[in-house]
């Protein structure tokens, strides 16, 4: 019996491209709801998520019926769990299966704990000069934590020939990163520092280039809706200090 997926999402949110990067590569099928992020979320979607973020799902099959997924890296983690694939291999399938689900799991909580915050960090800089010295302390993180853990990448995580989670989980930034850098919303010195680090250039360009990645991605609506919010941010923190 083929699963009944509900994936209620927004294209526009990195954290729900996750989920839709998951279902392609697993070949899911599965019925969308779209979420409107720029109002207060209805009742009826307050139900099935008290806390109103996207990712959702509603996951139905033979044993299970319309249980609820929330949060972007569980909602992967699940779907990947119930078919193992290039994505994730089980963990019972052998000793090297279970070390390559910890060190995929090590490598995003690396990329979550030590440079997920960077780019929020330099949403808010105050002017040229702490942009700047953020964007250079970006690009030095990534050399320090995340270069190393990819020098097998061939080209994905751990020799890979095709995505796993780790790709699932980064990818959605790694498109925001770039474009954000290109179109100077971000210091262009990201992109360019970023591109110098052999493993992370390697990886990160044939990440990017992926059908599953693509297939939701708007560049242009997401560039400019990322450059309104850092301008609204901008007269928010002048306004707090008049």
């Amino acid at each position: 019996m083929a699963p009944k997926i509900t994936l209620y999402t927004n294209h526009g949110c990195p954290y729900a491209h996750r989920a839709h990067i998951t279902l392609r590569e697993l070949g899911l099928e599965y019925e969308e709801v779209i979420i409107d992020l720029s109002t207060p979320r209805e009742p009826w979607y307050l139900e099935v998520n008290p806390r109103g973020l996207v990712p959702s799902i509603k996951y139905s099959d033979g044993e299970l019926k319309d249980e609820i997924i929330t949060e972007s890296a569980i909602v992967a983690q699940f779907l990947a769990d119930l078919n193992p694939s290039h994505l994730l291999p089980a963990s019972n399938a052998s000793p090297t299966a279970a070390l390559t689900r910890a060190r995929i799991n090590f490598f995003v909580d690396t990329w979550n704990t030590k440079i997920g915050s960077f780019m929020f960090a330099l949403f808010r800089a105050a002017d040229e000069g702490e942009r700047q010295a953020k964007a250079a302390e970006w690009v030095a993180a990534v050399e320090k934590e995340i270069e190393p853990l990819l020098k097998d990448a061939g080209p994905f995580f751990g020799g890979a020939q095709k995505l796993t989670l780790a790709e699932v989980n980064i990818a959605p930034f790694l498109l925001r990163i770039f474009a954000l850098s290109e179109a100077e919303v971000l210091p262009s010195s990201v992109k360019a520092g970023l591109l110098k680090l052999p493993n992370f250039a390697r990886w990160s360009q044939a990440t990017i280039k992926e059908p599953s990645v693509l297939f939701i991605w708007d560049e242009k609506a997401v560039v400019s809706r990322t450059a309104e919010r850092i301008q609204k941010l901008k007269l928010q923190a002048n306004g707090a200090a008049k």
